[in-house]
């Protein structure tokens, strides 16, 4: 099991979209999901386990080379799909949230096994889920090896999805996992919010609109369209990160910015982060969530980042379609300051 924080841990719930906002305006823990508790609770499990290895994966020692595993779903991002009875994307989420995790790890991933929940079984829905699993092994390049499809009325309600995915490193190729002082931060636009935040961001969004309802940005899409924007993948990162002196990597999802903490305890200075889509602009607005709340359950606008000495953060800029330095790591206190926000 990974560490990652992820909102695939909710539990799925129908109905009870809406949620007063205080005077504060709305936050994550308001909308059902306390990260601190959620860590908390996450490293107990941890503490009651004994040979894990791995922030993002978990790597297991197999002789010359590592295998790793990753295990994760999207979340209430299903009921999201729910609402407008799409599920045509959620596979993609799924087997990018796991494939993401292994990237991180600087390992590739390569094979995927899904486990569908329903409260009973529909195939049209199953349909749609498997034509976006298949979608998703083809933009990861992962062979999907099989999978399980659980019917239990008396547990599930509707369904949840989740999956599990598998890589392999030559012991030398994984990343070290631990930035240094003076590295620069490379990082990588996402596709919108990804699978993580979607608890907050359907309460935002559902305030004074319907999931049908047009997009304020972008008419010729509904909301819920926005919302169940695919997560992207970063498999196609991997030969650039690996032929140059990757020192940690970071997938953004649960946690926000936050994440990049996962690299070591010190103080990551963002100066350029890439724009943030304007799906957050409409959550923030919608919810009137704050900038800290913001950074700290959504990407913002990037969803990978990566630690490397000077040279190599070029090299690695020059080598990728939409790679730019986005900062750097220095010592100081363990923070993440960005947009004039420090997250500690």
């Amino acid at each position: 099991m990974s560490e990652q924080n992820s909102e695939a841990s909710e539990t799925p719930r129908r109905g009870g979209e809406a949620a007063d906002k205080d005077e504060e305006g709305l936050t994550y823990a308001d909308a059902g999901v306390d990260i601190d508790a959620s860590e908390a609770a996450t490293a107990a499990l941890l503490g009651a386990t004994e040979g894990f290895e791995g922030d993002f994966a978990g790597l297991l020692d197999i002789g010359d080379r590592y295998l790793a595993l990753a295990a994760d779903g999207v979340g209430t991002k299903l009921l999201v799909a729910e609402a407008i009875d799409d599920y045509s994307t959620i596979g993609i989420d799924c087997i990018a949230m796991n494939a993401n995790d292994l990237v991180a790890a600087g390992v590739r991933p390569v094979a995927f096994v899904d486990y569908l929940a329903v409260e009973e079984p529909d195939d049209e829905t199953s349909e749609q889920i498997g034509e976006g699993l298949s979608e998703g092994a083809d933009r990861a390049d992962v062979a999907l090896v099989g999978g399980e499809t659980a019917v239990m009325p008396e547990v599930i309600r509707g369904l949840d999805i989740a999956g599990t995915c598998a890589g392999l490193a030559a012991k030398d190729d994984v990343f070290p996992g631990e930035a240094e002082p003076g590295d620069v931060l490379v990082g990588f636009p996402s596709t919108g919010i990804h699978s993580n935040g979607l608890t907050l961001a359907r309460q935002a969004a559902t305030q004074n609109h319907d999931y049908t309802d047009p997009f304020p940005h972008d008419t010729d899409r509904t909301i819920a369209e926005v919302l169940l924007e695919p997560t992207r993948l970063y498999t196609d990162l991997l030969d650039p990160l690996l032929a140059n002196e990757t020192h940690a990597a970071a997938h953004v999802t649960g946690g926000g910015w936050t994440n990049l903490t996962r690299m070591g305890e010190f103080h990551y200075e963002i100066t350029d982060p890439f724009e943030a889509q304007p799906v957050f602009e409409f959550v923030q607005t919608e919810g009137n969530v704050s900038d800290e709340e913001m950074h700290r359950t959504f990407n913002m606008g990037t969803g990978f980042v990566a630690a490397l000495p000077e040279a190599d953060a070029e090299a690695v800029v020059e080598a990728t379609d939409d790679g730019r330095i986005i900062g750097d790591v220095q010592d100081g206190d363990e923070c993440v300051a960005i947009r004039g926000l420090e997250l500690a």
